[in-house]
């Protein structure tokens, strides 16, 4: 009996050895650049060829700044306000938060596309992959930003000749001053738009981790316009988007701790600030932190043992028990 036990023992060893064996090797930096590469090029292309989701994410920001600022400019005036140094008018104060609203249209139109992709079984073929769901997850988050990037200086570009540009010193990259100084000198306006870049970058990431989050919530495509809804008009309208925060807490004290509270307004902050080459700290605080809070509750979402797609039997879910 005991030399039949040793002989299964051995046999047993052998076979979990030749699965080893032929386990697949981990992956190496190119196949993580290769998968990378592949879902920013799949969000990009998904948007170049969608020429109507490019008109719709540019007309909406355009009819505020062209119409709704300009019939407004006499009426809310811009006192003198970090980060300005002079009296701005309305258009050039709405510039930051209609960046924002980019940002923001375009982290819903991703988390739509992620609710399609579950529907038509293009998500399973992603999440079955190989690779580590935060990984993939990651990327996609990324790939919508860089359309978002693509969105927001197309808008930034027309509004240059609507005259609204940032307008500050030069951008000195160097050392010395003065006659003795060495190095690269960037001109306004296009030292803003170097600054205004990881701002923009950093505020999408968190609005894209967001509306990542929602994509694991929502359970059908005909249930999204409403969360749409409910999510982007309260985030857009209580916030400095559109107002100063001083003035709000002129008028609501309520609604004021309601605007400090959205991450929305953070973001434009943020941006608002970076556009003139300064650093919001407090924005910049409470953007990172909300994106880290974000992602890590859609990653939560997406496990398929504990998250909301797993309980739901979704792509990526494991087998009832």
């Amino acid at each position: 009996m005991t030399t039949k036990i040793v002989e299964a023992a051995k046999a047993s060893a052998r076979k979990a050895s030749i699965i080893i064996d032929r386990a697949p090797e981990p992956h190496g930096v190119f196949a993580y650049y290769n998968c990378f590469k592949g879902i920013v090029w799949r969000e990009v292309l998904r948007f170049l060829h969608q020429r109507e989701r490019f008109l719709s994410a540019l007309v909406r920001p355009l009819v505020w700044l062209f119409i709704f600022a300009a019939g407004f400019r006499q009426v809310l005036g811009i006192s003198i306000i970090p980060p300005y140094e002079t009296y701005v008018l309305y258009e050039t104060y709405i510039t930051p938060g209609l960046l924002g609203m980019v940002l923001l249209f375009n982290a819903m139109q991703s988390s739509l596309s992620m609710v399609y992709d579950r529907e038509t079984g293009a998500m399973r073929t992603l999440l079955v992959s190989p690779f580590p769901r935060w990984f993939l997850l990651s990327s996609k988050l990324l790939g919508g930003v860089a359309v978002a990037i693509l969105q927001v200086y197309t808008f930034l570009f027309i509004a240059y000749f609507w005259d609204i540009q940032p307008d500050w010193p030069a951008l000195q990259l160097g050392i010395g001053e003065g006659d003795g100084f060495v190095g690269l000198s960037i001109p306004s306006p296009l030292n803003g738009y170097i600054t205004v870049f990881p701002a923009i970058v950093l505020a999408g990431l968190m609005l894209g981790a967001l509306a990542l989050f929602m994509s694991s919530v929502i359970r059908q495509l005909e249930n999204f316009a409403g969360v749409m809804n409910f999510v982007i008009f309260p985030m857009f309208f209580a916030s400095s988007a559109l107002y100063p925060l001083w003035k709000i807490r002129e008028s609501s004290p309520l609604l004021y701790e309601l605007c400090w509270w959205n991450p929305f307004t953070h973001a434009v902050e943020l941006i608002r600030f970076a556009f003139y080459g300064q650093l919001n700290l407090v924005a910049f605080l409470a953007v990172t932190g909300c994106l880290v809070v974000f992602l890590g509750a859609a990653i939560y979402a997406y496990n398929p043992s504990k998250g909301l797609i797993g309980r739901r039997g979704g792509p990526g879910a494991g087998p009832k028990g």
